[in-house]
């Protein structure tokens, strides 16, 4: 193992931000209690509550009544989805998604299958881009209830054409979900949209916080028993201090995201090119411009990607994979297979705040022959 490791896994979990850290150590001494209660501690965490809620809107630009803390962004995505189906009852029950959409939205969708409803799946690009004129198609079908759009491909960095799909809502009179969990604290969110959907840790909050933010005027119902707090539409106590950390640091990483985009794209421009030109036999995927600006995905020829990820971990770096053959599932991710692009090999590489030159360069120095000794040892020789 090296003795200097490098995470390159932000698409994941960022690491916590400081300002996260500093703002969750103050809230565990200050906002322990029950938000909903009358004492004044009570009324100290809901004082800290209410303040995470402006600043969240503010950054987001929505009105603070239209944002809900959840337990997680998976269960945010599973609100926004069976909620906004919910909703529309008397619409339809057929959701559009794209083929590319967080497990989260797929699982949600099979579920409404599984008790009577139907979901329609749009196609993509072999650069992961939604083919708008079939989406444009599918919300104009009679009986859709729900469409939702990943904001930007968590493993291949395409940015989706949300304003497009948007107007094709607008047009049909559909709400749009838009799953923003890799756009929120790094780029601009398209408007547009009904409900939004963010997770904490891809911005450097900590784990265990979700955002679920459903625009007033849109018919959601909340698809979960009955619960007086945050606006009915998640049940239980939120983790006030988590969601203090998350909304202090969404703010600081919204602050810097332009500066950080700028950094970081470079970083990613460098990769795409030295892998493309010093890996034999390697497919760079995704949009090579309408991309985030700290994400790339590659797949390597003859190499299996679990081993891959193995190797390059032991050499110090946290890289994470849509590889097919897993020993997990034994199929490739749904997203590199919608994409008909090589899914053998593959590695997802994600910079962020604390990713420097000199690691990235380590990395593209060490790649080239990492991969060259597990081929050698599969027997692929001559490359």
């Amino acid at each position: 193992m090296s003795a200097h490791p490098v995470y390159l896994d932000a698409a994941t979990a960022a690491p916590l931000h400081p300002v996260a850290r500093q703002a969750l150590l103050a809230a565990l001494d200050d906002g322990w209690a029950d938000p909903a209660r009358l004492y004044s501690r009570a009324r100290r965490a809901a004082q800290l509550l209410d303040a995470a809620r402006e600043a969240t809107a503010a950054t987001l630009d929505v009105r603070p009544d239209e944002v809900s803390f959840t337990p997680s962004g998976t269960h945010a995505a599973h609100s926004a989805v069976l909620g906004g189906l919910a909703g529309r009852q008397r619409s339809g029950d057929t959701l559009v998604h794209s083929a590319i959409e967080h497990s989260a939205v797929l699982h949600a969708a099979e579920r409404h299958v599984a008790t009577g409803g139907t979901a329609t799946s749009v196609p993509v690009d072999r650069l992961g881009r939604l083919d708008l004129a079939a989406w444009s198609a599918a919300v104009h079908s009679p009986g859709v209830a729900l469409a939702a759009l990943i904001g930007a491909s968590h493993e291949v960095g395409t940015v989706q054409p949300v304003a497009g799909a948007a107007a094709a809502c607008a047009a049909a009179g559909v709400p749009l979900h838009v799953d923003a969990a890799q756009l929120v604290g790094r780029v601009p969110v398209p408007d547009g949209w009904s409900v939004l959907t963010a997770s904490a840790h891809k911005w450097g909050g900590p784990p265990g916080v979700g955002l679920l933010v459903v625009r007033k005027g849109t018919r959601w119902e909340s698809p979960w028993p009955a619960d007086e707090r945050e606006f009915g539409r998640t049940p239980g106590v939120v983790n006030l201090p988590a969601v203090v950390a998350a909304a202090a640091s969404l703010r600081a990483a919204a602050a810097d995201a332009a500066a950080e985009a700028a950094r970081l794209t470079p970083l990613v421009d460098l990769i795409r090119a030295r892998v493309a030109a010093e890996v034999p036999d390697v497919e760079v995927v995704g949009d090579p411009v309408d991309r985030l600006p700290h994400l790339v995905t590659f797949s390597c020829l003859y190499v299996d990607g679990e081993v891959l990820l193995h190797a390059l971990d032991r050499r110090g770096f946290a890289v994470s994979s849509g590889s097919s053959c897993t020993s997990s599932t034994l199929r490739p991710s749904h997203v590199l297979e919608a994409m008909g692009v090589l899914s053998h090999g593959n590695v997802r590489v994600s910079l962020h705040r604390d990713t420097t030159g000199a690691d990235v360069e380590r990395f593209l120095a060490e790649l080239p022959g990492i991969v060259a000794e597990l081929r050698a040892d599969a027997g692929v020789v001559g490359l």
